[in-house]
């Protein structure tokens, strides 16, 4: 039996191995304070930003105001969390329903905090069973009658391994699609492709830790949304844990590591986390396209039914041929008068909502 047919759910809409979210614990990103609660609910509280997702649109809108500087300010509050910034969704504990999590919820964050948000949840996930899904539905049924502010989150993209090789996978796309693709794979004759385990004996080795983190550091840097800048402890955590069953994808041009991809084995399902590129090499070997491609062999060598892509660059993935689903945020707000204020304008943070929509129609 393949490790990850045996591994074992510990929590609803857990979709990576919980030594991800131990990590996340034991080293939380800077400005951080996490913790599991009594009740088995992840949770996190930080200075959030309320612009950080915003539309373009309504930053816009709102600079143009009159005394923006002064006031900008307080769009920064202090905000509790539910669930982790290391997981696809947000894991709740089995033994809870929902009202007695939303019960827990607001005695404990929404009285003490300004902002809560319960992140990520799932919209009748393909990726999850049906129960997981009834009970995100009923939480989030519970969750408006108590006055949460229910807004569309991001795009989750995710291949079904469903074709039996890459080929095939590459021809349901259009002939200039198929043709631009194969013209960028062709960079993969460069490289050399290494797959290391987590908990392998060169994670022992301080220096290439180090080389990894400054890689992730590169591409969390140029990135548009700044929110969790994770830790190298944290990646000295998860790299030499030899039983989260992660995969370290290297990519190497002559001695020298071009970028490097970790994924996790987990109920069938590769899934991706955490990309780093040397910026010097990466772009001259297309090395996110190669990678995509490399991740989707290794899904089929491994009989696995699904490859999880993460959250970033939805337009980019859709042309690889990615499918999507969605989340929601659940948002609530101790002043009365603000949360009526972010309902009003809640639809300007549903950005890759409105992608997806325009897309399709």
């Amino acid at each position: 039996m393949l490790k990850q047919e045996a591994e074992h759910k510990n929590y609803i809409n857990q979709l990576e191995p919980e030594g991800i979210l131990s990590a996340f614990i034991a080293h939380p990103p800077e400005g951080f304070r996490s913790q599991i609660t009594e009740t088995g609910l992840p949770l996190f509280t930080t200075q959030f930003d309320l612009l950080t997702t915003a539309e373009p649109a309504l930053r816009q809108r709102l600079a143009a105001l009159p005394g923006y500087r002064r006031w900008r300010k307080w769009l920064t509050l202090n905000t509790c969390f539910i669930g982790a910034t290391t997981s696809e969704y947000v894991c709740l504990p089995y033994s809870q329903q929902p009202e007695a999590v939303l019960r827990w919820i607001e005695a404990h964050c929404i009285n003490k905090q300004p902002l809560t948000i319960i992140k990520d949840l799932p919209l009748r996930s393909p990726l999850l069973s049906p129960s997981d899904n009834d009970y995100n539905l009923r939480l989030i049924a519970a969750a408006r009658r108590r006055g949460f502010v229910c807004v569309e989150g991001q795009a989750l993209a995710w291949v079904p391994i469903d074709f039996a090789s890459v080929d095939e996978f590459l021809a349901r796309m259009s002939h200039s699609r198929r043709r631009n693709i194969r013209r960028k794979l062709r960079s993969r004759d460069g490289l050399n492709i290494e797959v290391l385990k987590t908990g392998d004996v060169r994670f022992q080795d301080s220096v290439f830790r180090a080389q990894l983190y400054q890689q992730y550091l590169a591409v969390w840097h140029q990135s548009e949304l700044h929110f969790d800048r994770l830790s190298a402890n944290f990646f000295d955590h998860v790299l030499t844990d030899a039983d989260s069953d992660g995969r370290l994808f290297c990519y190497w041009h002559q001695g020298e590591l071009a970028g490097f991809n970790l994924c996790y084995l987990y109920q069938r399902r590769l899934i991706d986390k955490y990309i780093g590129f040397d910026y010097a090499l990466a772009p001259k070997f297309n090395l996110y396209f190669v990678s995509w491609f490399v991740n989707l062999e290794y899904a089929l060598s491994e009989g696995l039914q699904s490859y999880v892509a993460g959250w970033t660059d939805p337009e980019v993935k859709a042309s690889l041929g990615a499918s999507f689903t969605f989340t929601c945020h659940l948002v609530r707000m101790r002043n009365p008068l603000l949360q009526r204020i972010f309902r009003y304008f809640s639809h300007y943070f549903e950005s890759d909502t409105q992608w997806y929509r325009q897309r399709v129609l």
